[in-house]
């Protein structure tokens, strides 16, 4: 069974490989010849130990000063020449290496942008930015500097024995005494090392996790004063992640010196054995300097390669994080033909709608709905029961599990997702103002509107006056998530951006239910300039807020279990009638009137 496990681990790990290496495949050229360029340097330098040889053979036993001469001058082209060459292959990888990360990047935010809202309530932002951040530097130096490296120690491990045969066959035999012990070694190691790899990239991540979770809710945690219990967290990731980093350090504490006691083991012996041959006249003094030389130099290739297997097993736990993320399911996928909406009446309608999350206890069940044109539906209800879940299904952030939505009379899958969500507008409960200026938020839906466009949206907002009181005016940056402004100041903003979008089709998820009276009138007064004429679905835990509503739906366990308008309702005495008298003190005087 462990054998079998095991298996399976290295078909992955062979997959992630071949993964890892397709991300080069728009990088040939330039690795190419960054290659060509490493190797020539790399031939270049396996001529320095042969020119030593030349060096103490013909110069330091002949005193021949005409060949110091030539042999100078030779080293000195030959350094100049090979530092060209580095200087060039070291550029072509690093600019490789660095527009590889970048457009390895790009690609996660591009398909993080384009996965449902599911996945975001089950994951924390900080595990996701550990992921593009960390992981992707990971993988990045692993598919870009191991693969040159990689080849770099081939041409010298395979020239330097190949002159080392050339100069004395039974040293050279010596050599390859070495080779089982290390590859066994950088095999063993390197599991270990992959899977302390991934655990550290793991514990990087929950520690971002609550670094982000910190400073998004630094209000709260200021207010209860709880910064003490704010380090304590804090501090308990960042000594799990240093914990499991030293255990990776001691890996490859013990991993070097290994490979570096049968390096220099070697050495040693091939100091005595080849002083042995000197003595005896079966070998020259360069011979002999030139041989130690090359033999440190394919030394280095042979511990290079356990250290490169290593570093790839490293890399290959950061890369299945990646790839991980790269193959999550996105948002519902437009089917073949999928029609581009022209401007929406508004219709909306909802046919036997059931939904579930993951398939577990359902939230809406066989419901039936027909919005008009134009129609204000207001839906209420206790907590959990669906409502905006209800409204998220209408811009398709989740699709029906059952039955199916209609938009003017066509099923909502049927329709171009981005065309279908341009004609949709939501102002939701916690308003969410991007860093920039107040005119780049409101202009966020249609960045090519024209000034004058702003303003009138502001104005329709309520926006224009506190607006023009700010110094810099619409130019005036609002901070991390509208952190300047007040929570009133950024609910009128949010509606002047979606005004400004002139949606046909607009939700409303508790719009007004966080402000003061003042701030709740303004708002209110922008609400029903932006609703004239849309369909219109609000959601309000403040049933004073909705009484002007064409119709009232009521749901509870998932289900419609009243619909009409508020007075009717009321009369009615069931579960609306119940809730309004929960929100109003005297309720002996509920009447349609009152």
């Amino acid at each position: 069974m462990a054998m079998k496990r095991s298996k399976m681990l290295d078909e992955a790990a062979r997959s992630d490989v071949r993964r890892m290496a397709g991300l080069l495949a728009p990088f040939v050229r330039p690795l190419v010849l960054a290659a060509l360029l490493l190797m020539l340097s790399s031939l270049l330098t396996l001529a320095l130990p042969w020119a030593i040889r030349w060096l103490v053979d013909t110069v330091f036993v002949s005193h021949n000063l005409g060949q110091l001469n030539l042999i100078a001058l030779g080293l000195l082209a030959l350094f100049v020449i090979q530092s060209g060459l580095s200087v060039g292959n070291t550029y072509l990888v690093a600019r490789v290496g660095q527009r590889l990360i970048a457009d390895l990047r790009l690609r996660i935010h591009n398909r993080v942008q384009g996965l449902p809202l599911r996945f975001f309530a089950e994951r924390r932002t900080g595990e996701i930015v550990s992921r593009v951040s960390n992981d992707v530097t990971v993988v990045q130096a692993a598919i870009t500097e191991t693969p040159i490296s990689l080849l770099s120690q081939v041409v010298t491990l395979i020239g330097g024995l190949t002159l080392m045969l050339v100069m004395n066959r039974q040293l050279t035999l010596w050599i390859f005494v070495m080779i089982p012990p290390i590859i066994a070694i950088g095999m063993l190691f390197g599991r270990r090392l992959e899977r302390l790899s991934t655990a550290v990239q793991d514990r990087l991540a929950d520690s971002t996790v609550v670094l982000e979770e910190m400073l998004s809710g630094i209000r709260v945690v200021k207010s209860f004063a709880r910064e003490g219990y704010e380090q304590e967290r804090f501090g308990r990731q960042v000594e799990a992640a240093f914990s499991t980093a030293m255990q990776r350090a001691r890996v490859r504490a013990a991993f070097v010196p290994l490979i570096s006691f049968f390096g220099f083991g070697a050495l040693t012996f091939l100091v005595w054995y080849g002083g042995r041959q000197v003595v005896l006249g079966t070998l020259t003094p360069g011979e002999l300097v030139a041989f130690l030389i090359y033999m440190m130099m394919v030394a280095g290739p042979m511990a290079s390669f356990a250290g490169l297997y290593a570093q790839l097993r490293e890399a290959l736990g950061a890369g299945r994080r990646v790839f991980d993320l790269l193959d999550t399911q996105g948002e519902p996928i437009d089917i073949p033909g999928a029609i581009k909406p022209g401007r929406l009446r508004g219709q909306v309608r909802f046919a036997g709608v059931g939904f579930a999350y993951d398939g577990s206890q359902p939230v809406l069940e066989d419901l039936a709905l027909d919005v008009q044109p134009g129609e204000v539906i207001a839906i209420v209800g206790p907590s959990g029961v669906g409502k905006t879940t209800l409204v998220n299904l209408v811009p398709r952030f989740y699709d029906p599990t059952t039955g199916r939505i209609e938009i003017d009379g066509r099923d909502a899958r049927d329709l171009d997702l981005r065309g279908l969500r341009e004609q949709i507008g939501l102002v939701p409960q916690e308003s969410f103002l991007f860093g920039g200026t107040v005119y780049e938020n409101i202009a966020y839906g249609r960045p090519a509107a024209l000034e004058e466009e702003i303003i009138q949206a502001a104005q329709a907002a309520n926006a224009h006056e506190f607006i023009s009181g700010f110094p810099d005016g619409y130019r005036t940056v609002v901070g991390e998530k509208g952190a300047k402004l007040s929570m009133g100041q950024r609910q009128r903003i949010t509606i002047a951006r979606v005004l400004l979008k002139d949606p046909r089709i607009l939700i409303l998820d508790e719009a007004t239910s966080s402000l003061d009276s003042e701030s709740e009138r303004l708002v209110q007064e922008a609400l029903e300039r932006l609703m004239r004429g849309r369909t219109t679905f609000v959601i309000a835990h403040r049933l004073s807020t909705i009484q002007r509503a064409d119709r009232i739906v009521v749901l509870q366990d998932g289900r419609i279990v009243e619909e009409g308008r508020h007075a009717e309702l009321l009369l009615e005495g069931g579960l609306y009638q119940h809730l309004w008298a929960l929100q109003f003190a005297d309720a002996e005087n509920l009447t349609p009137e009152a």
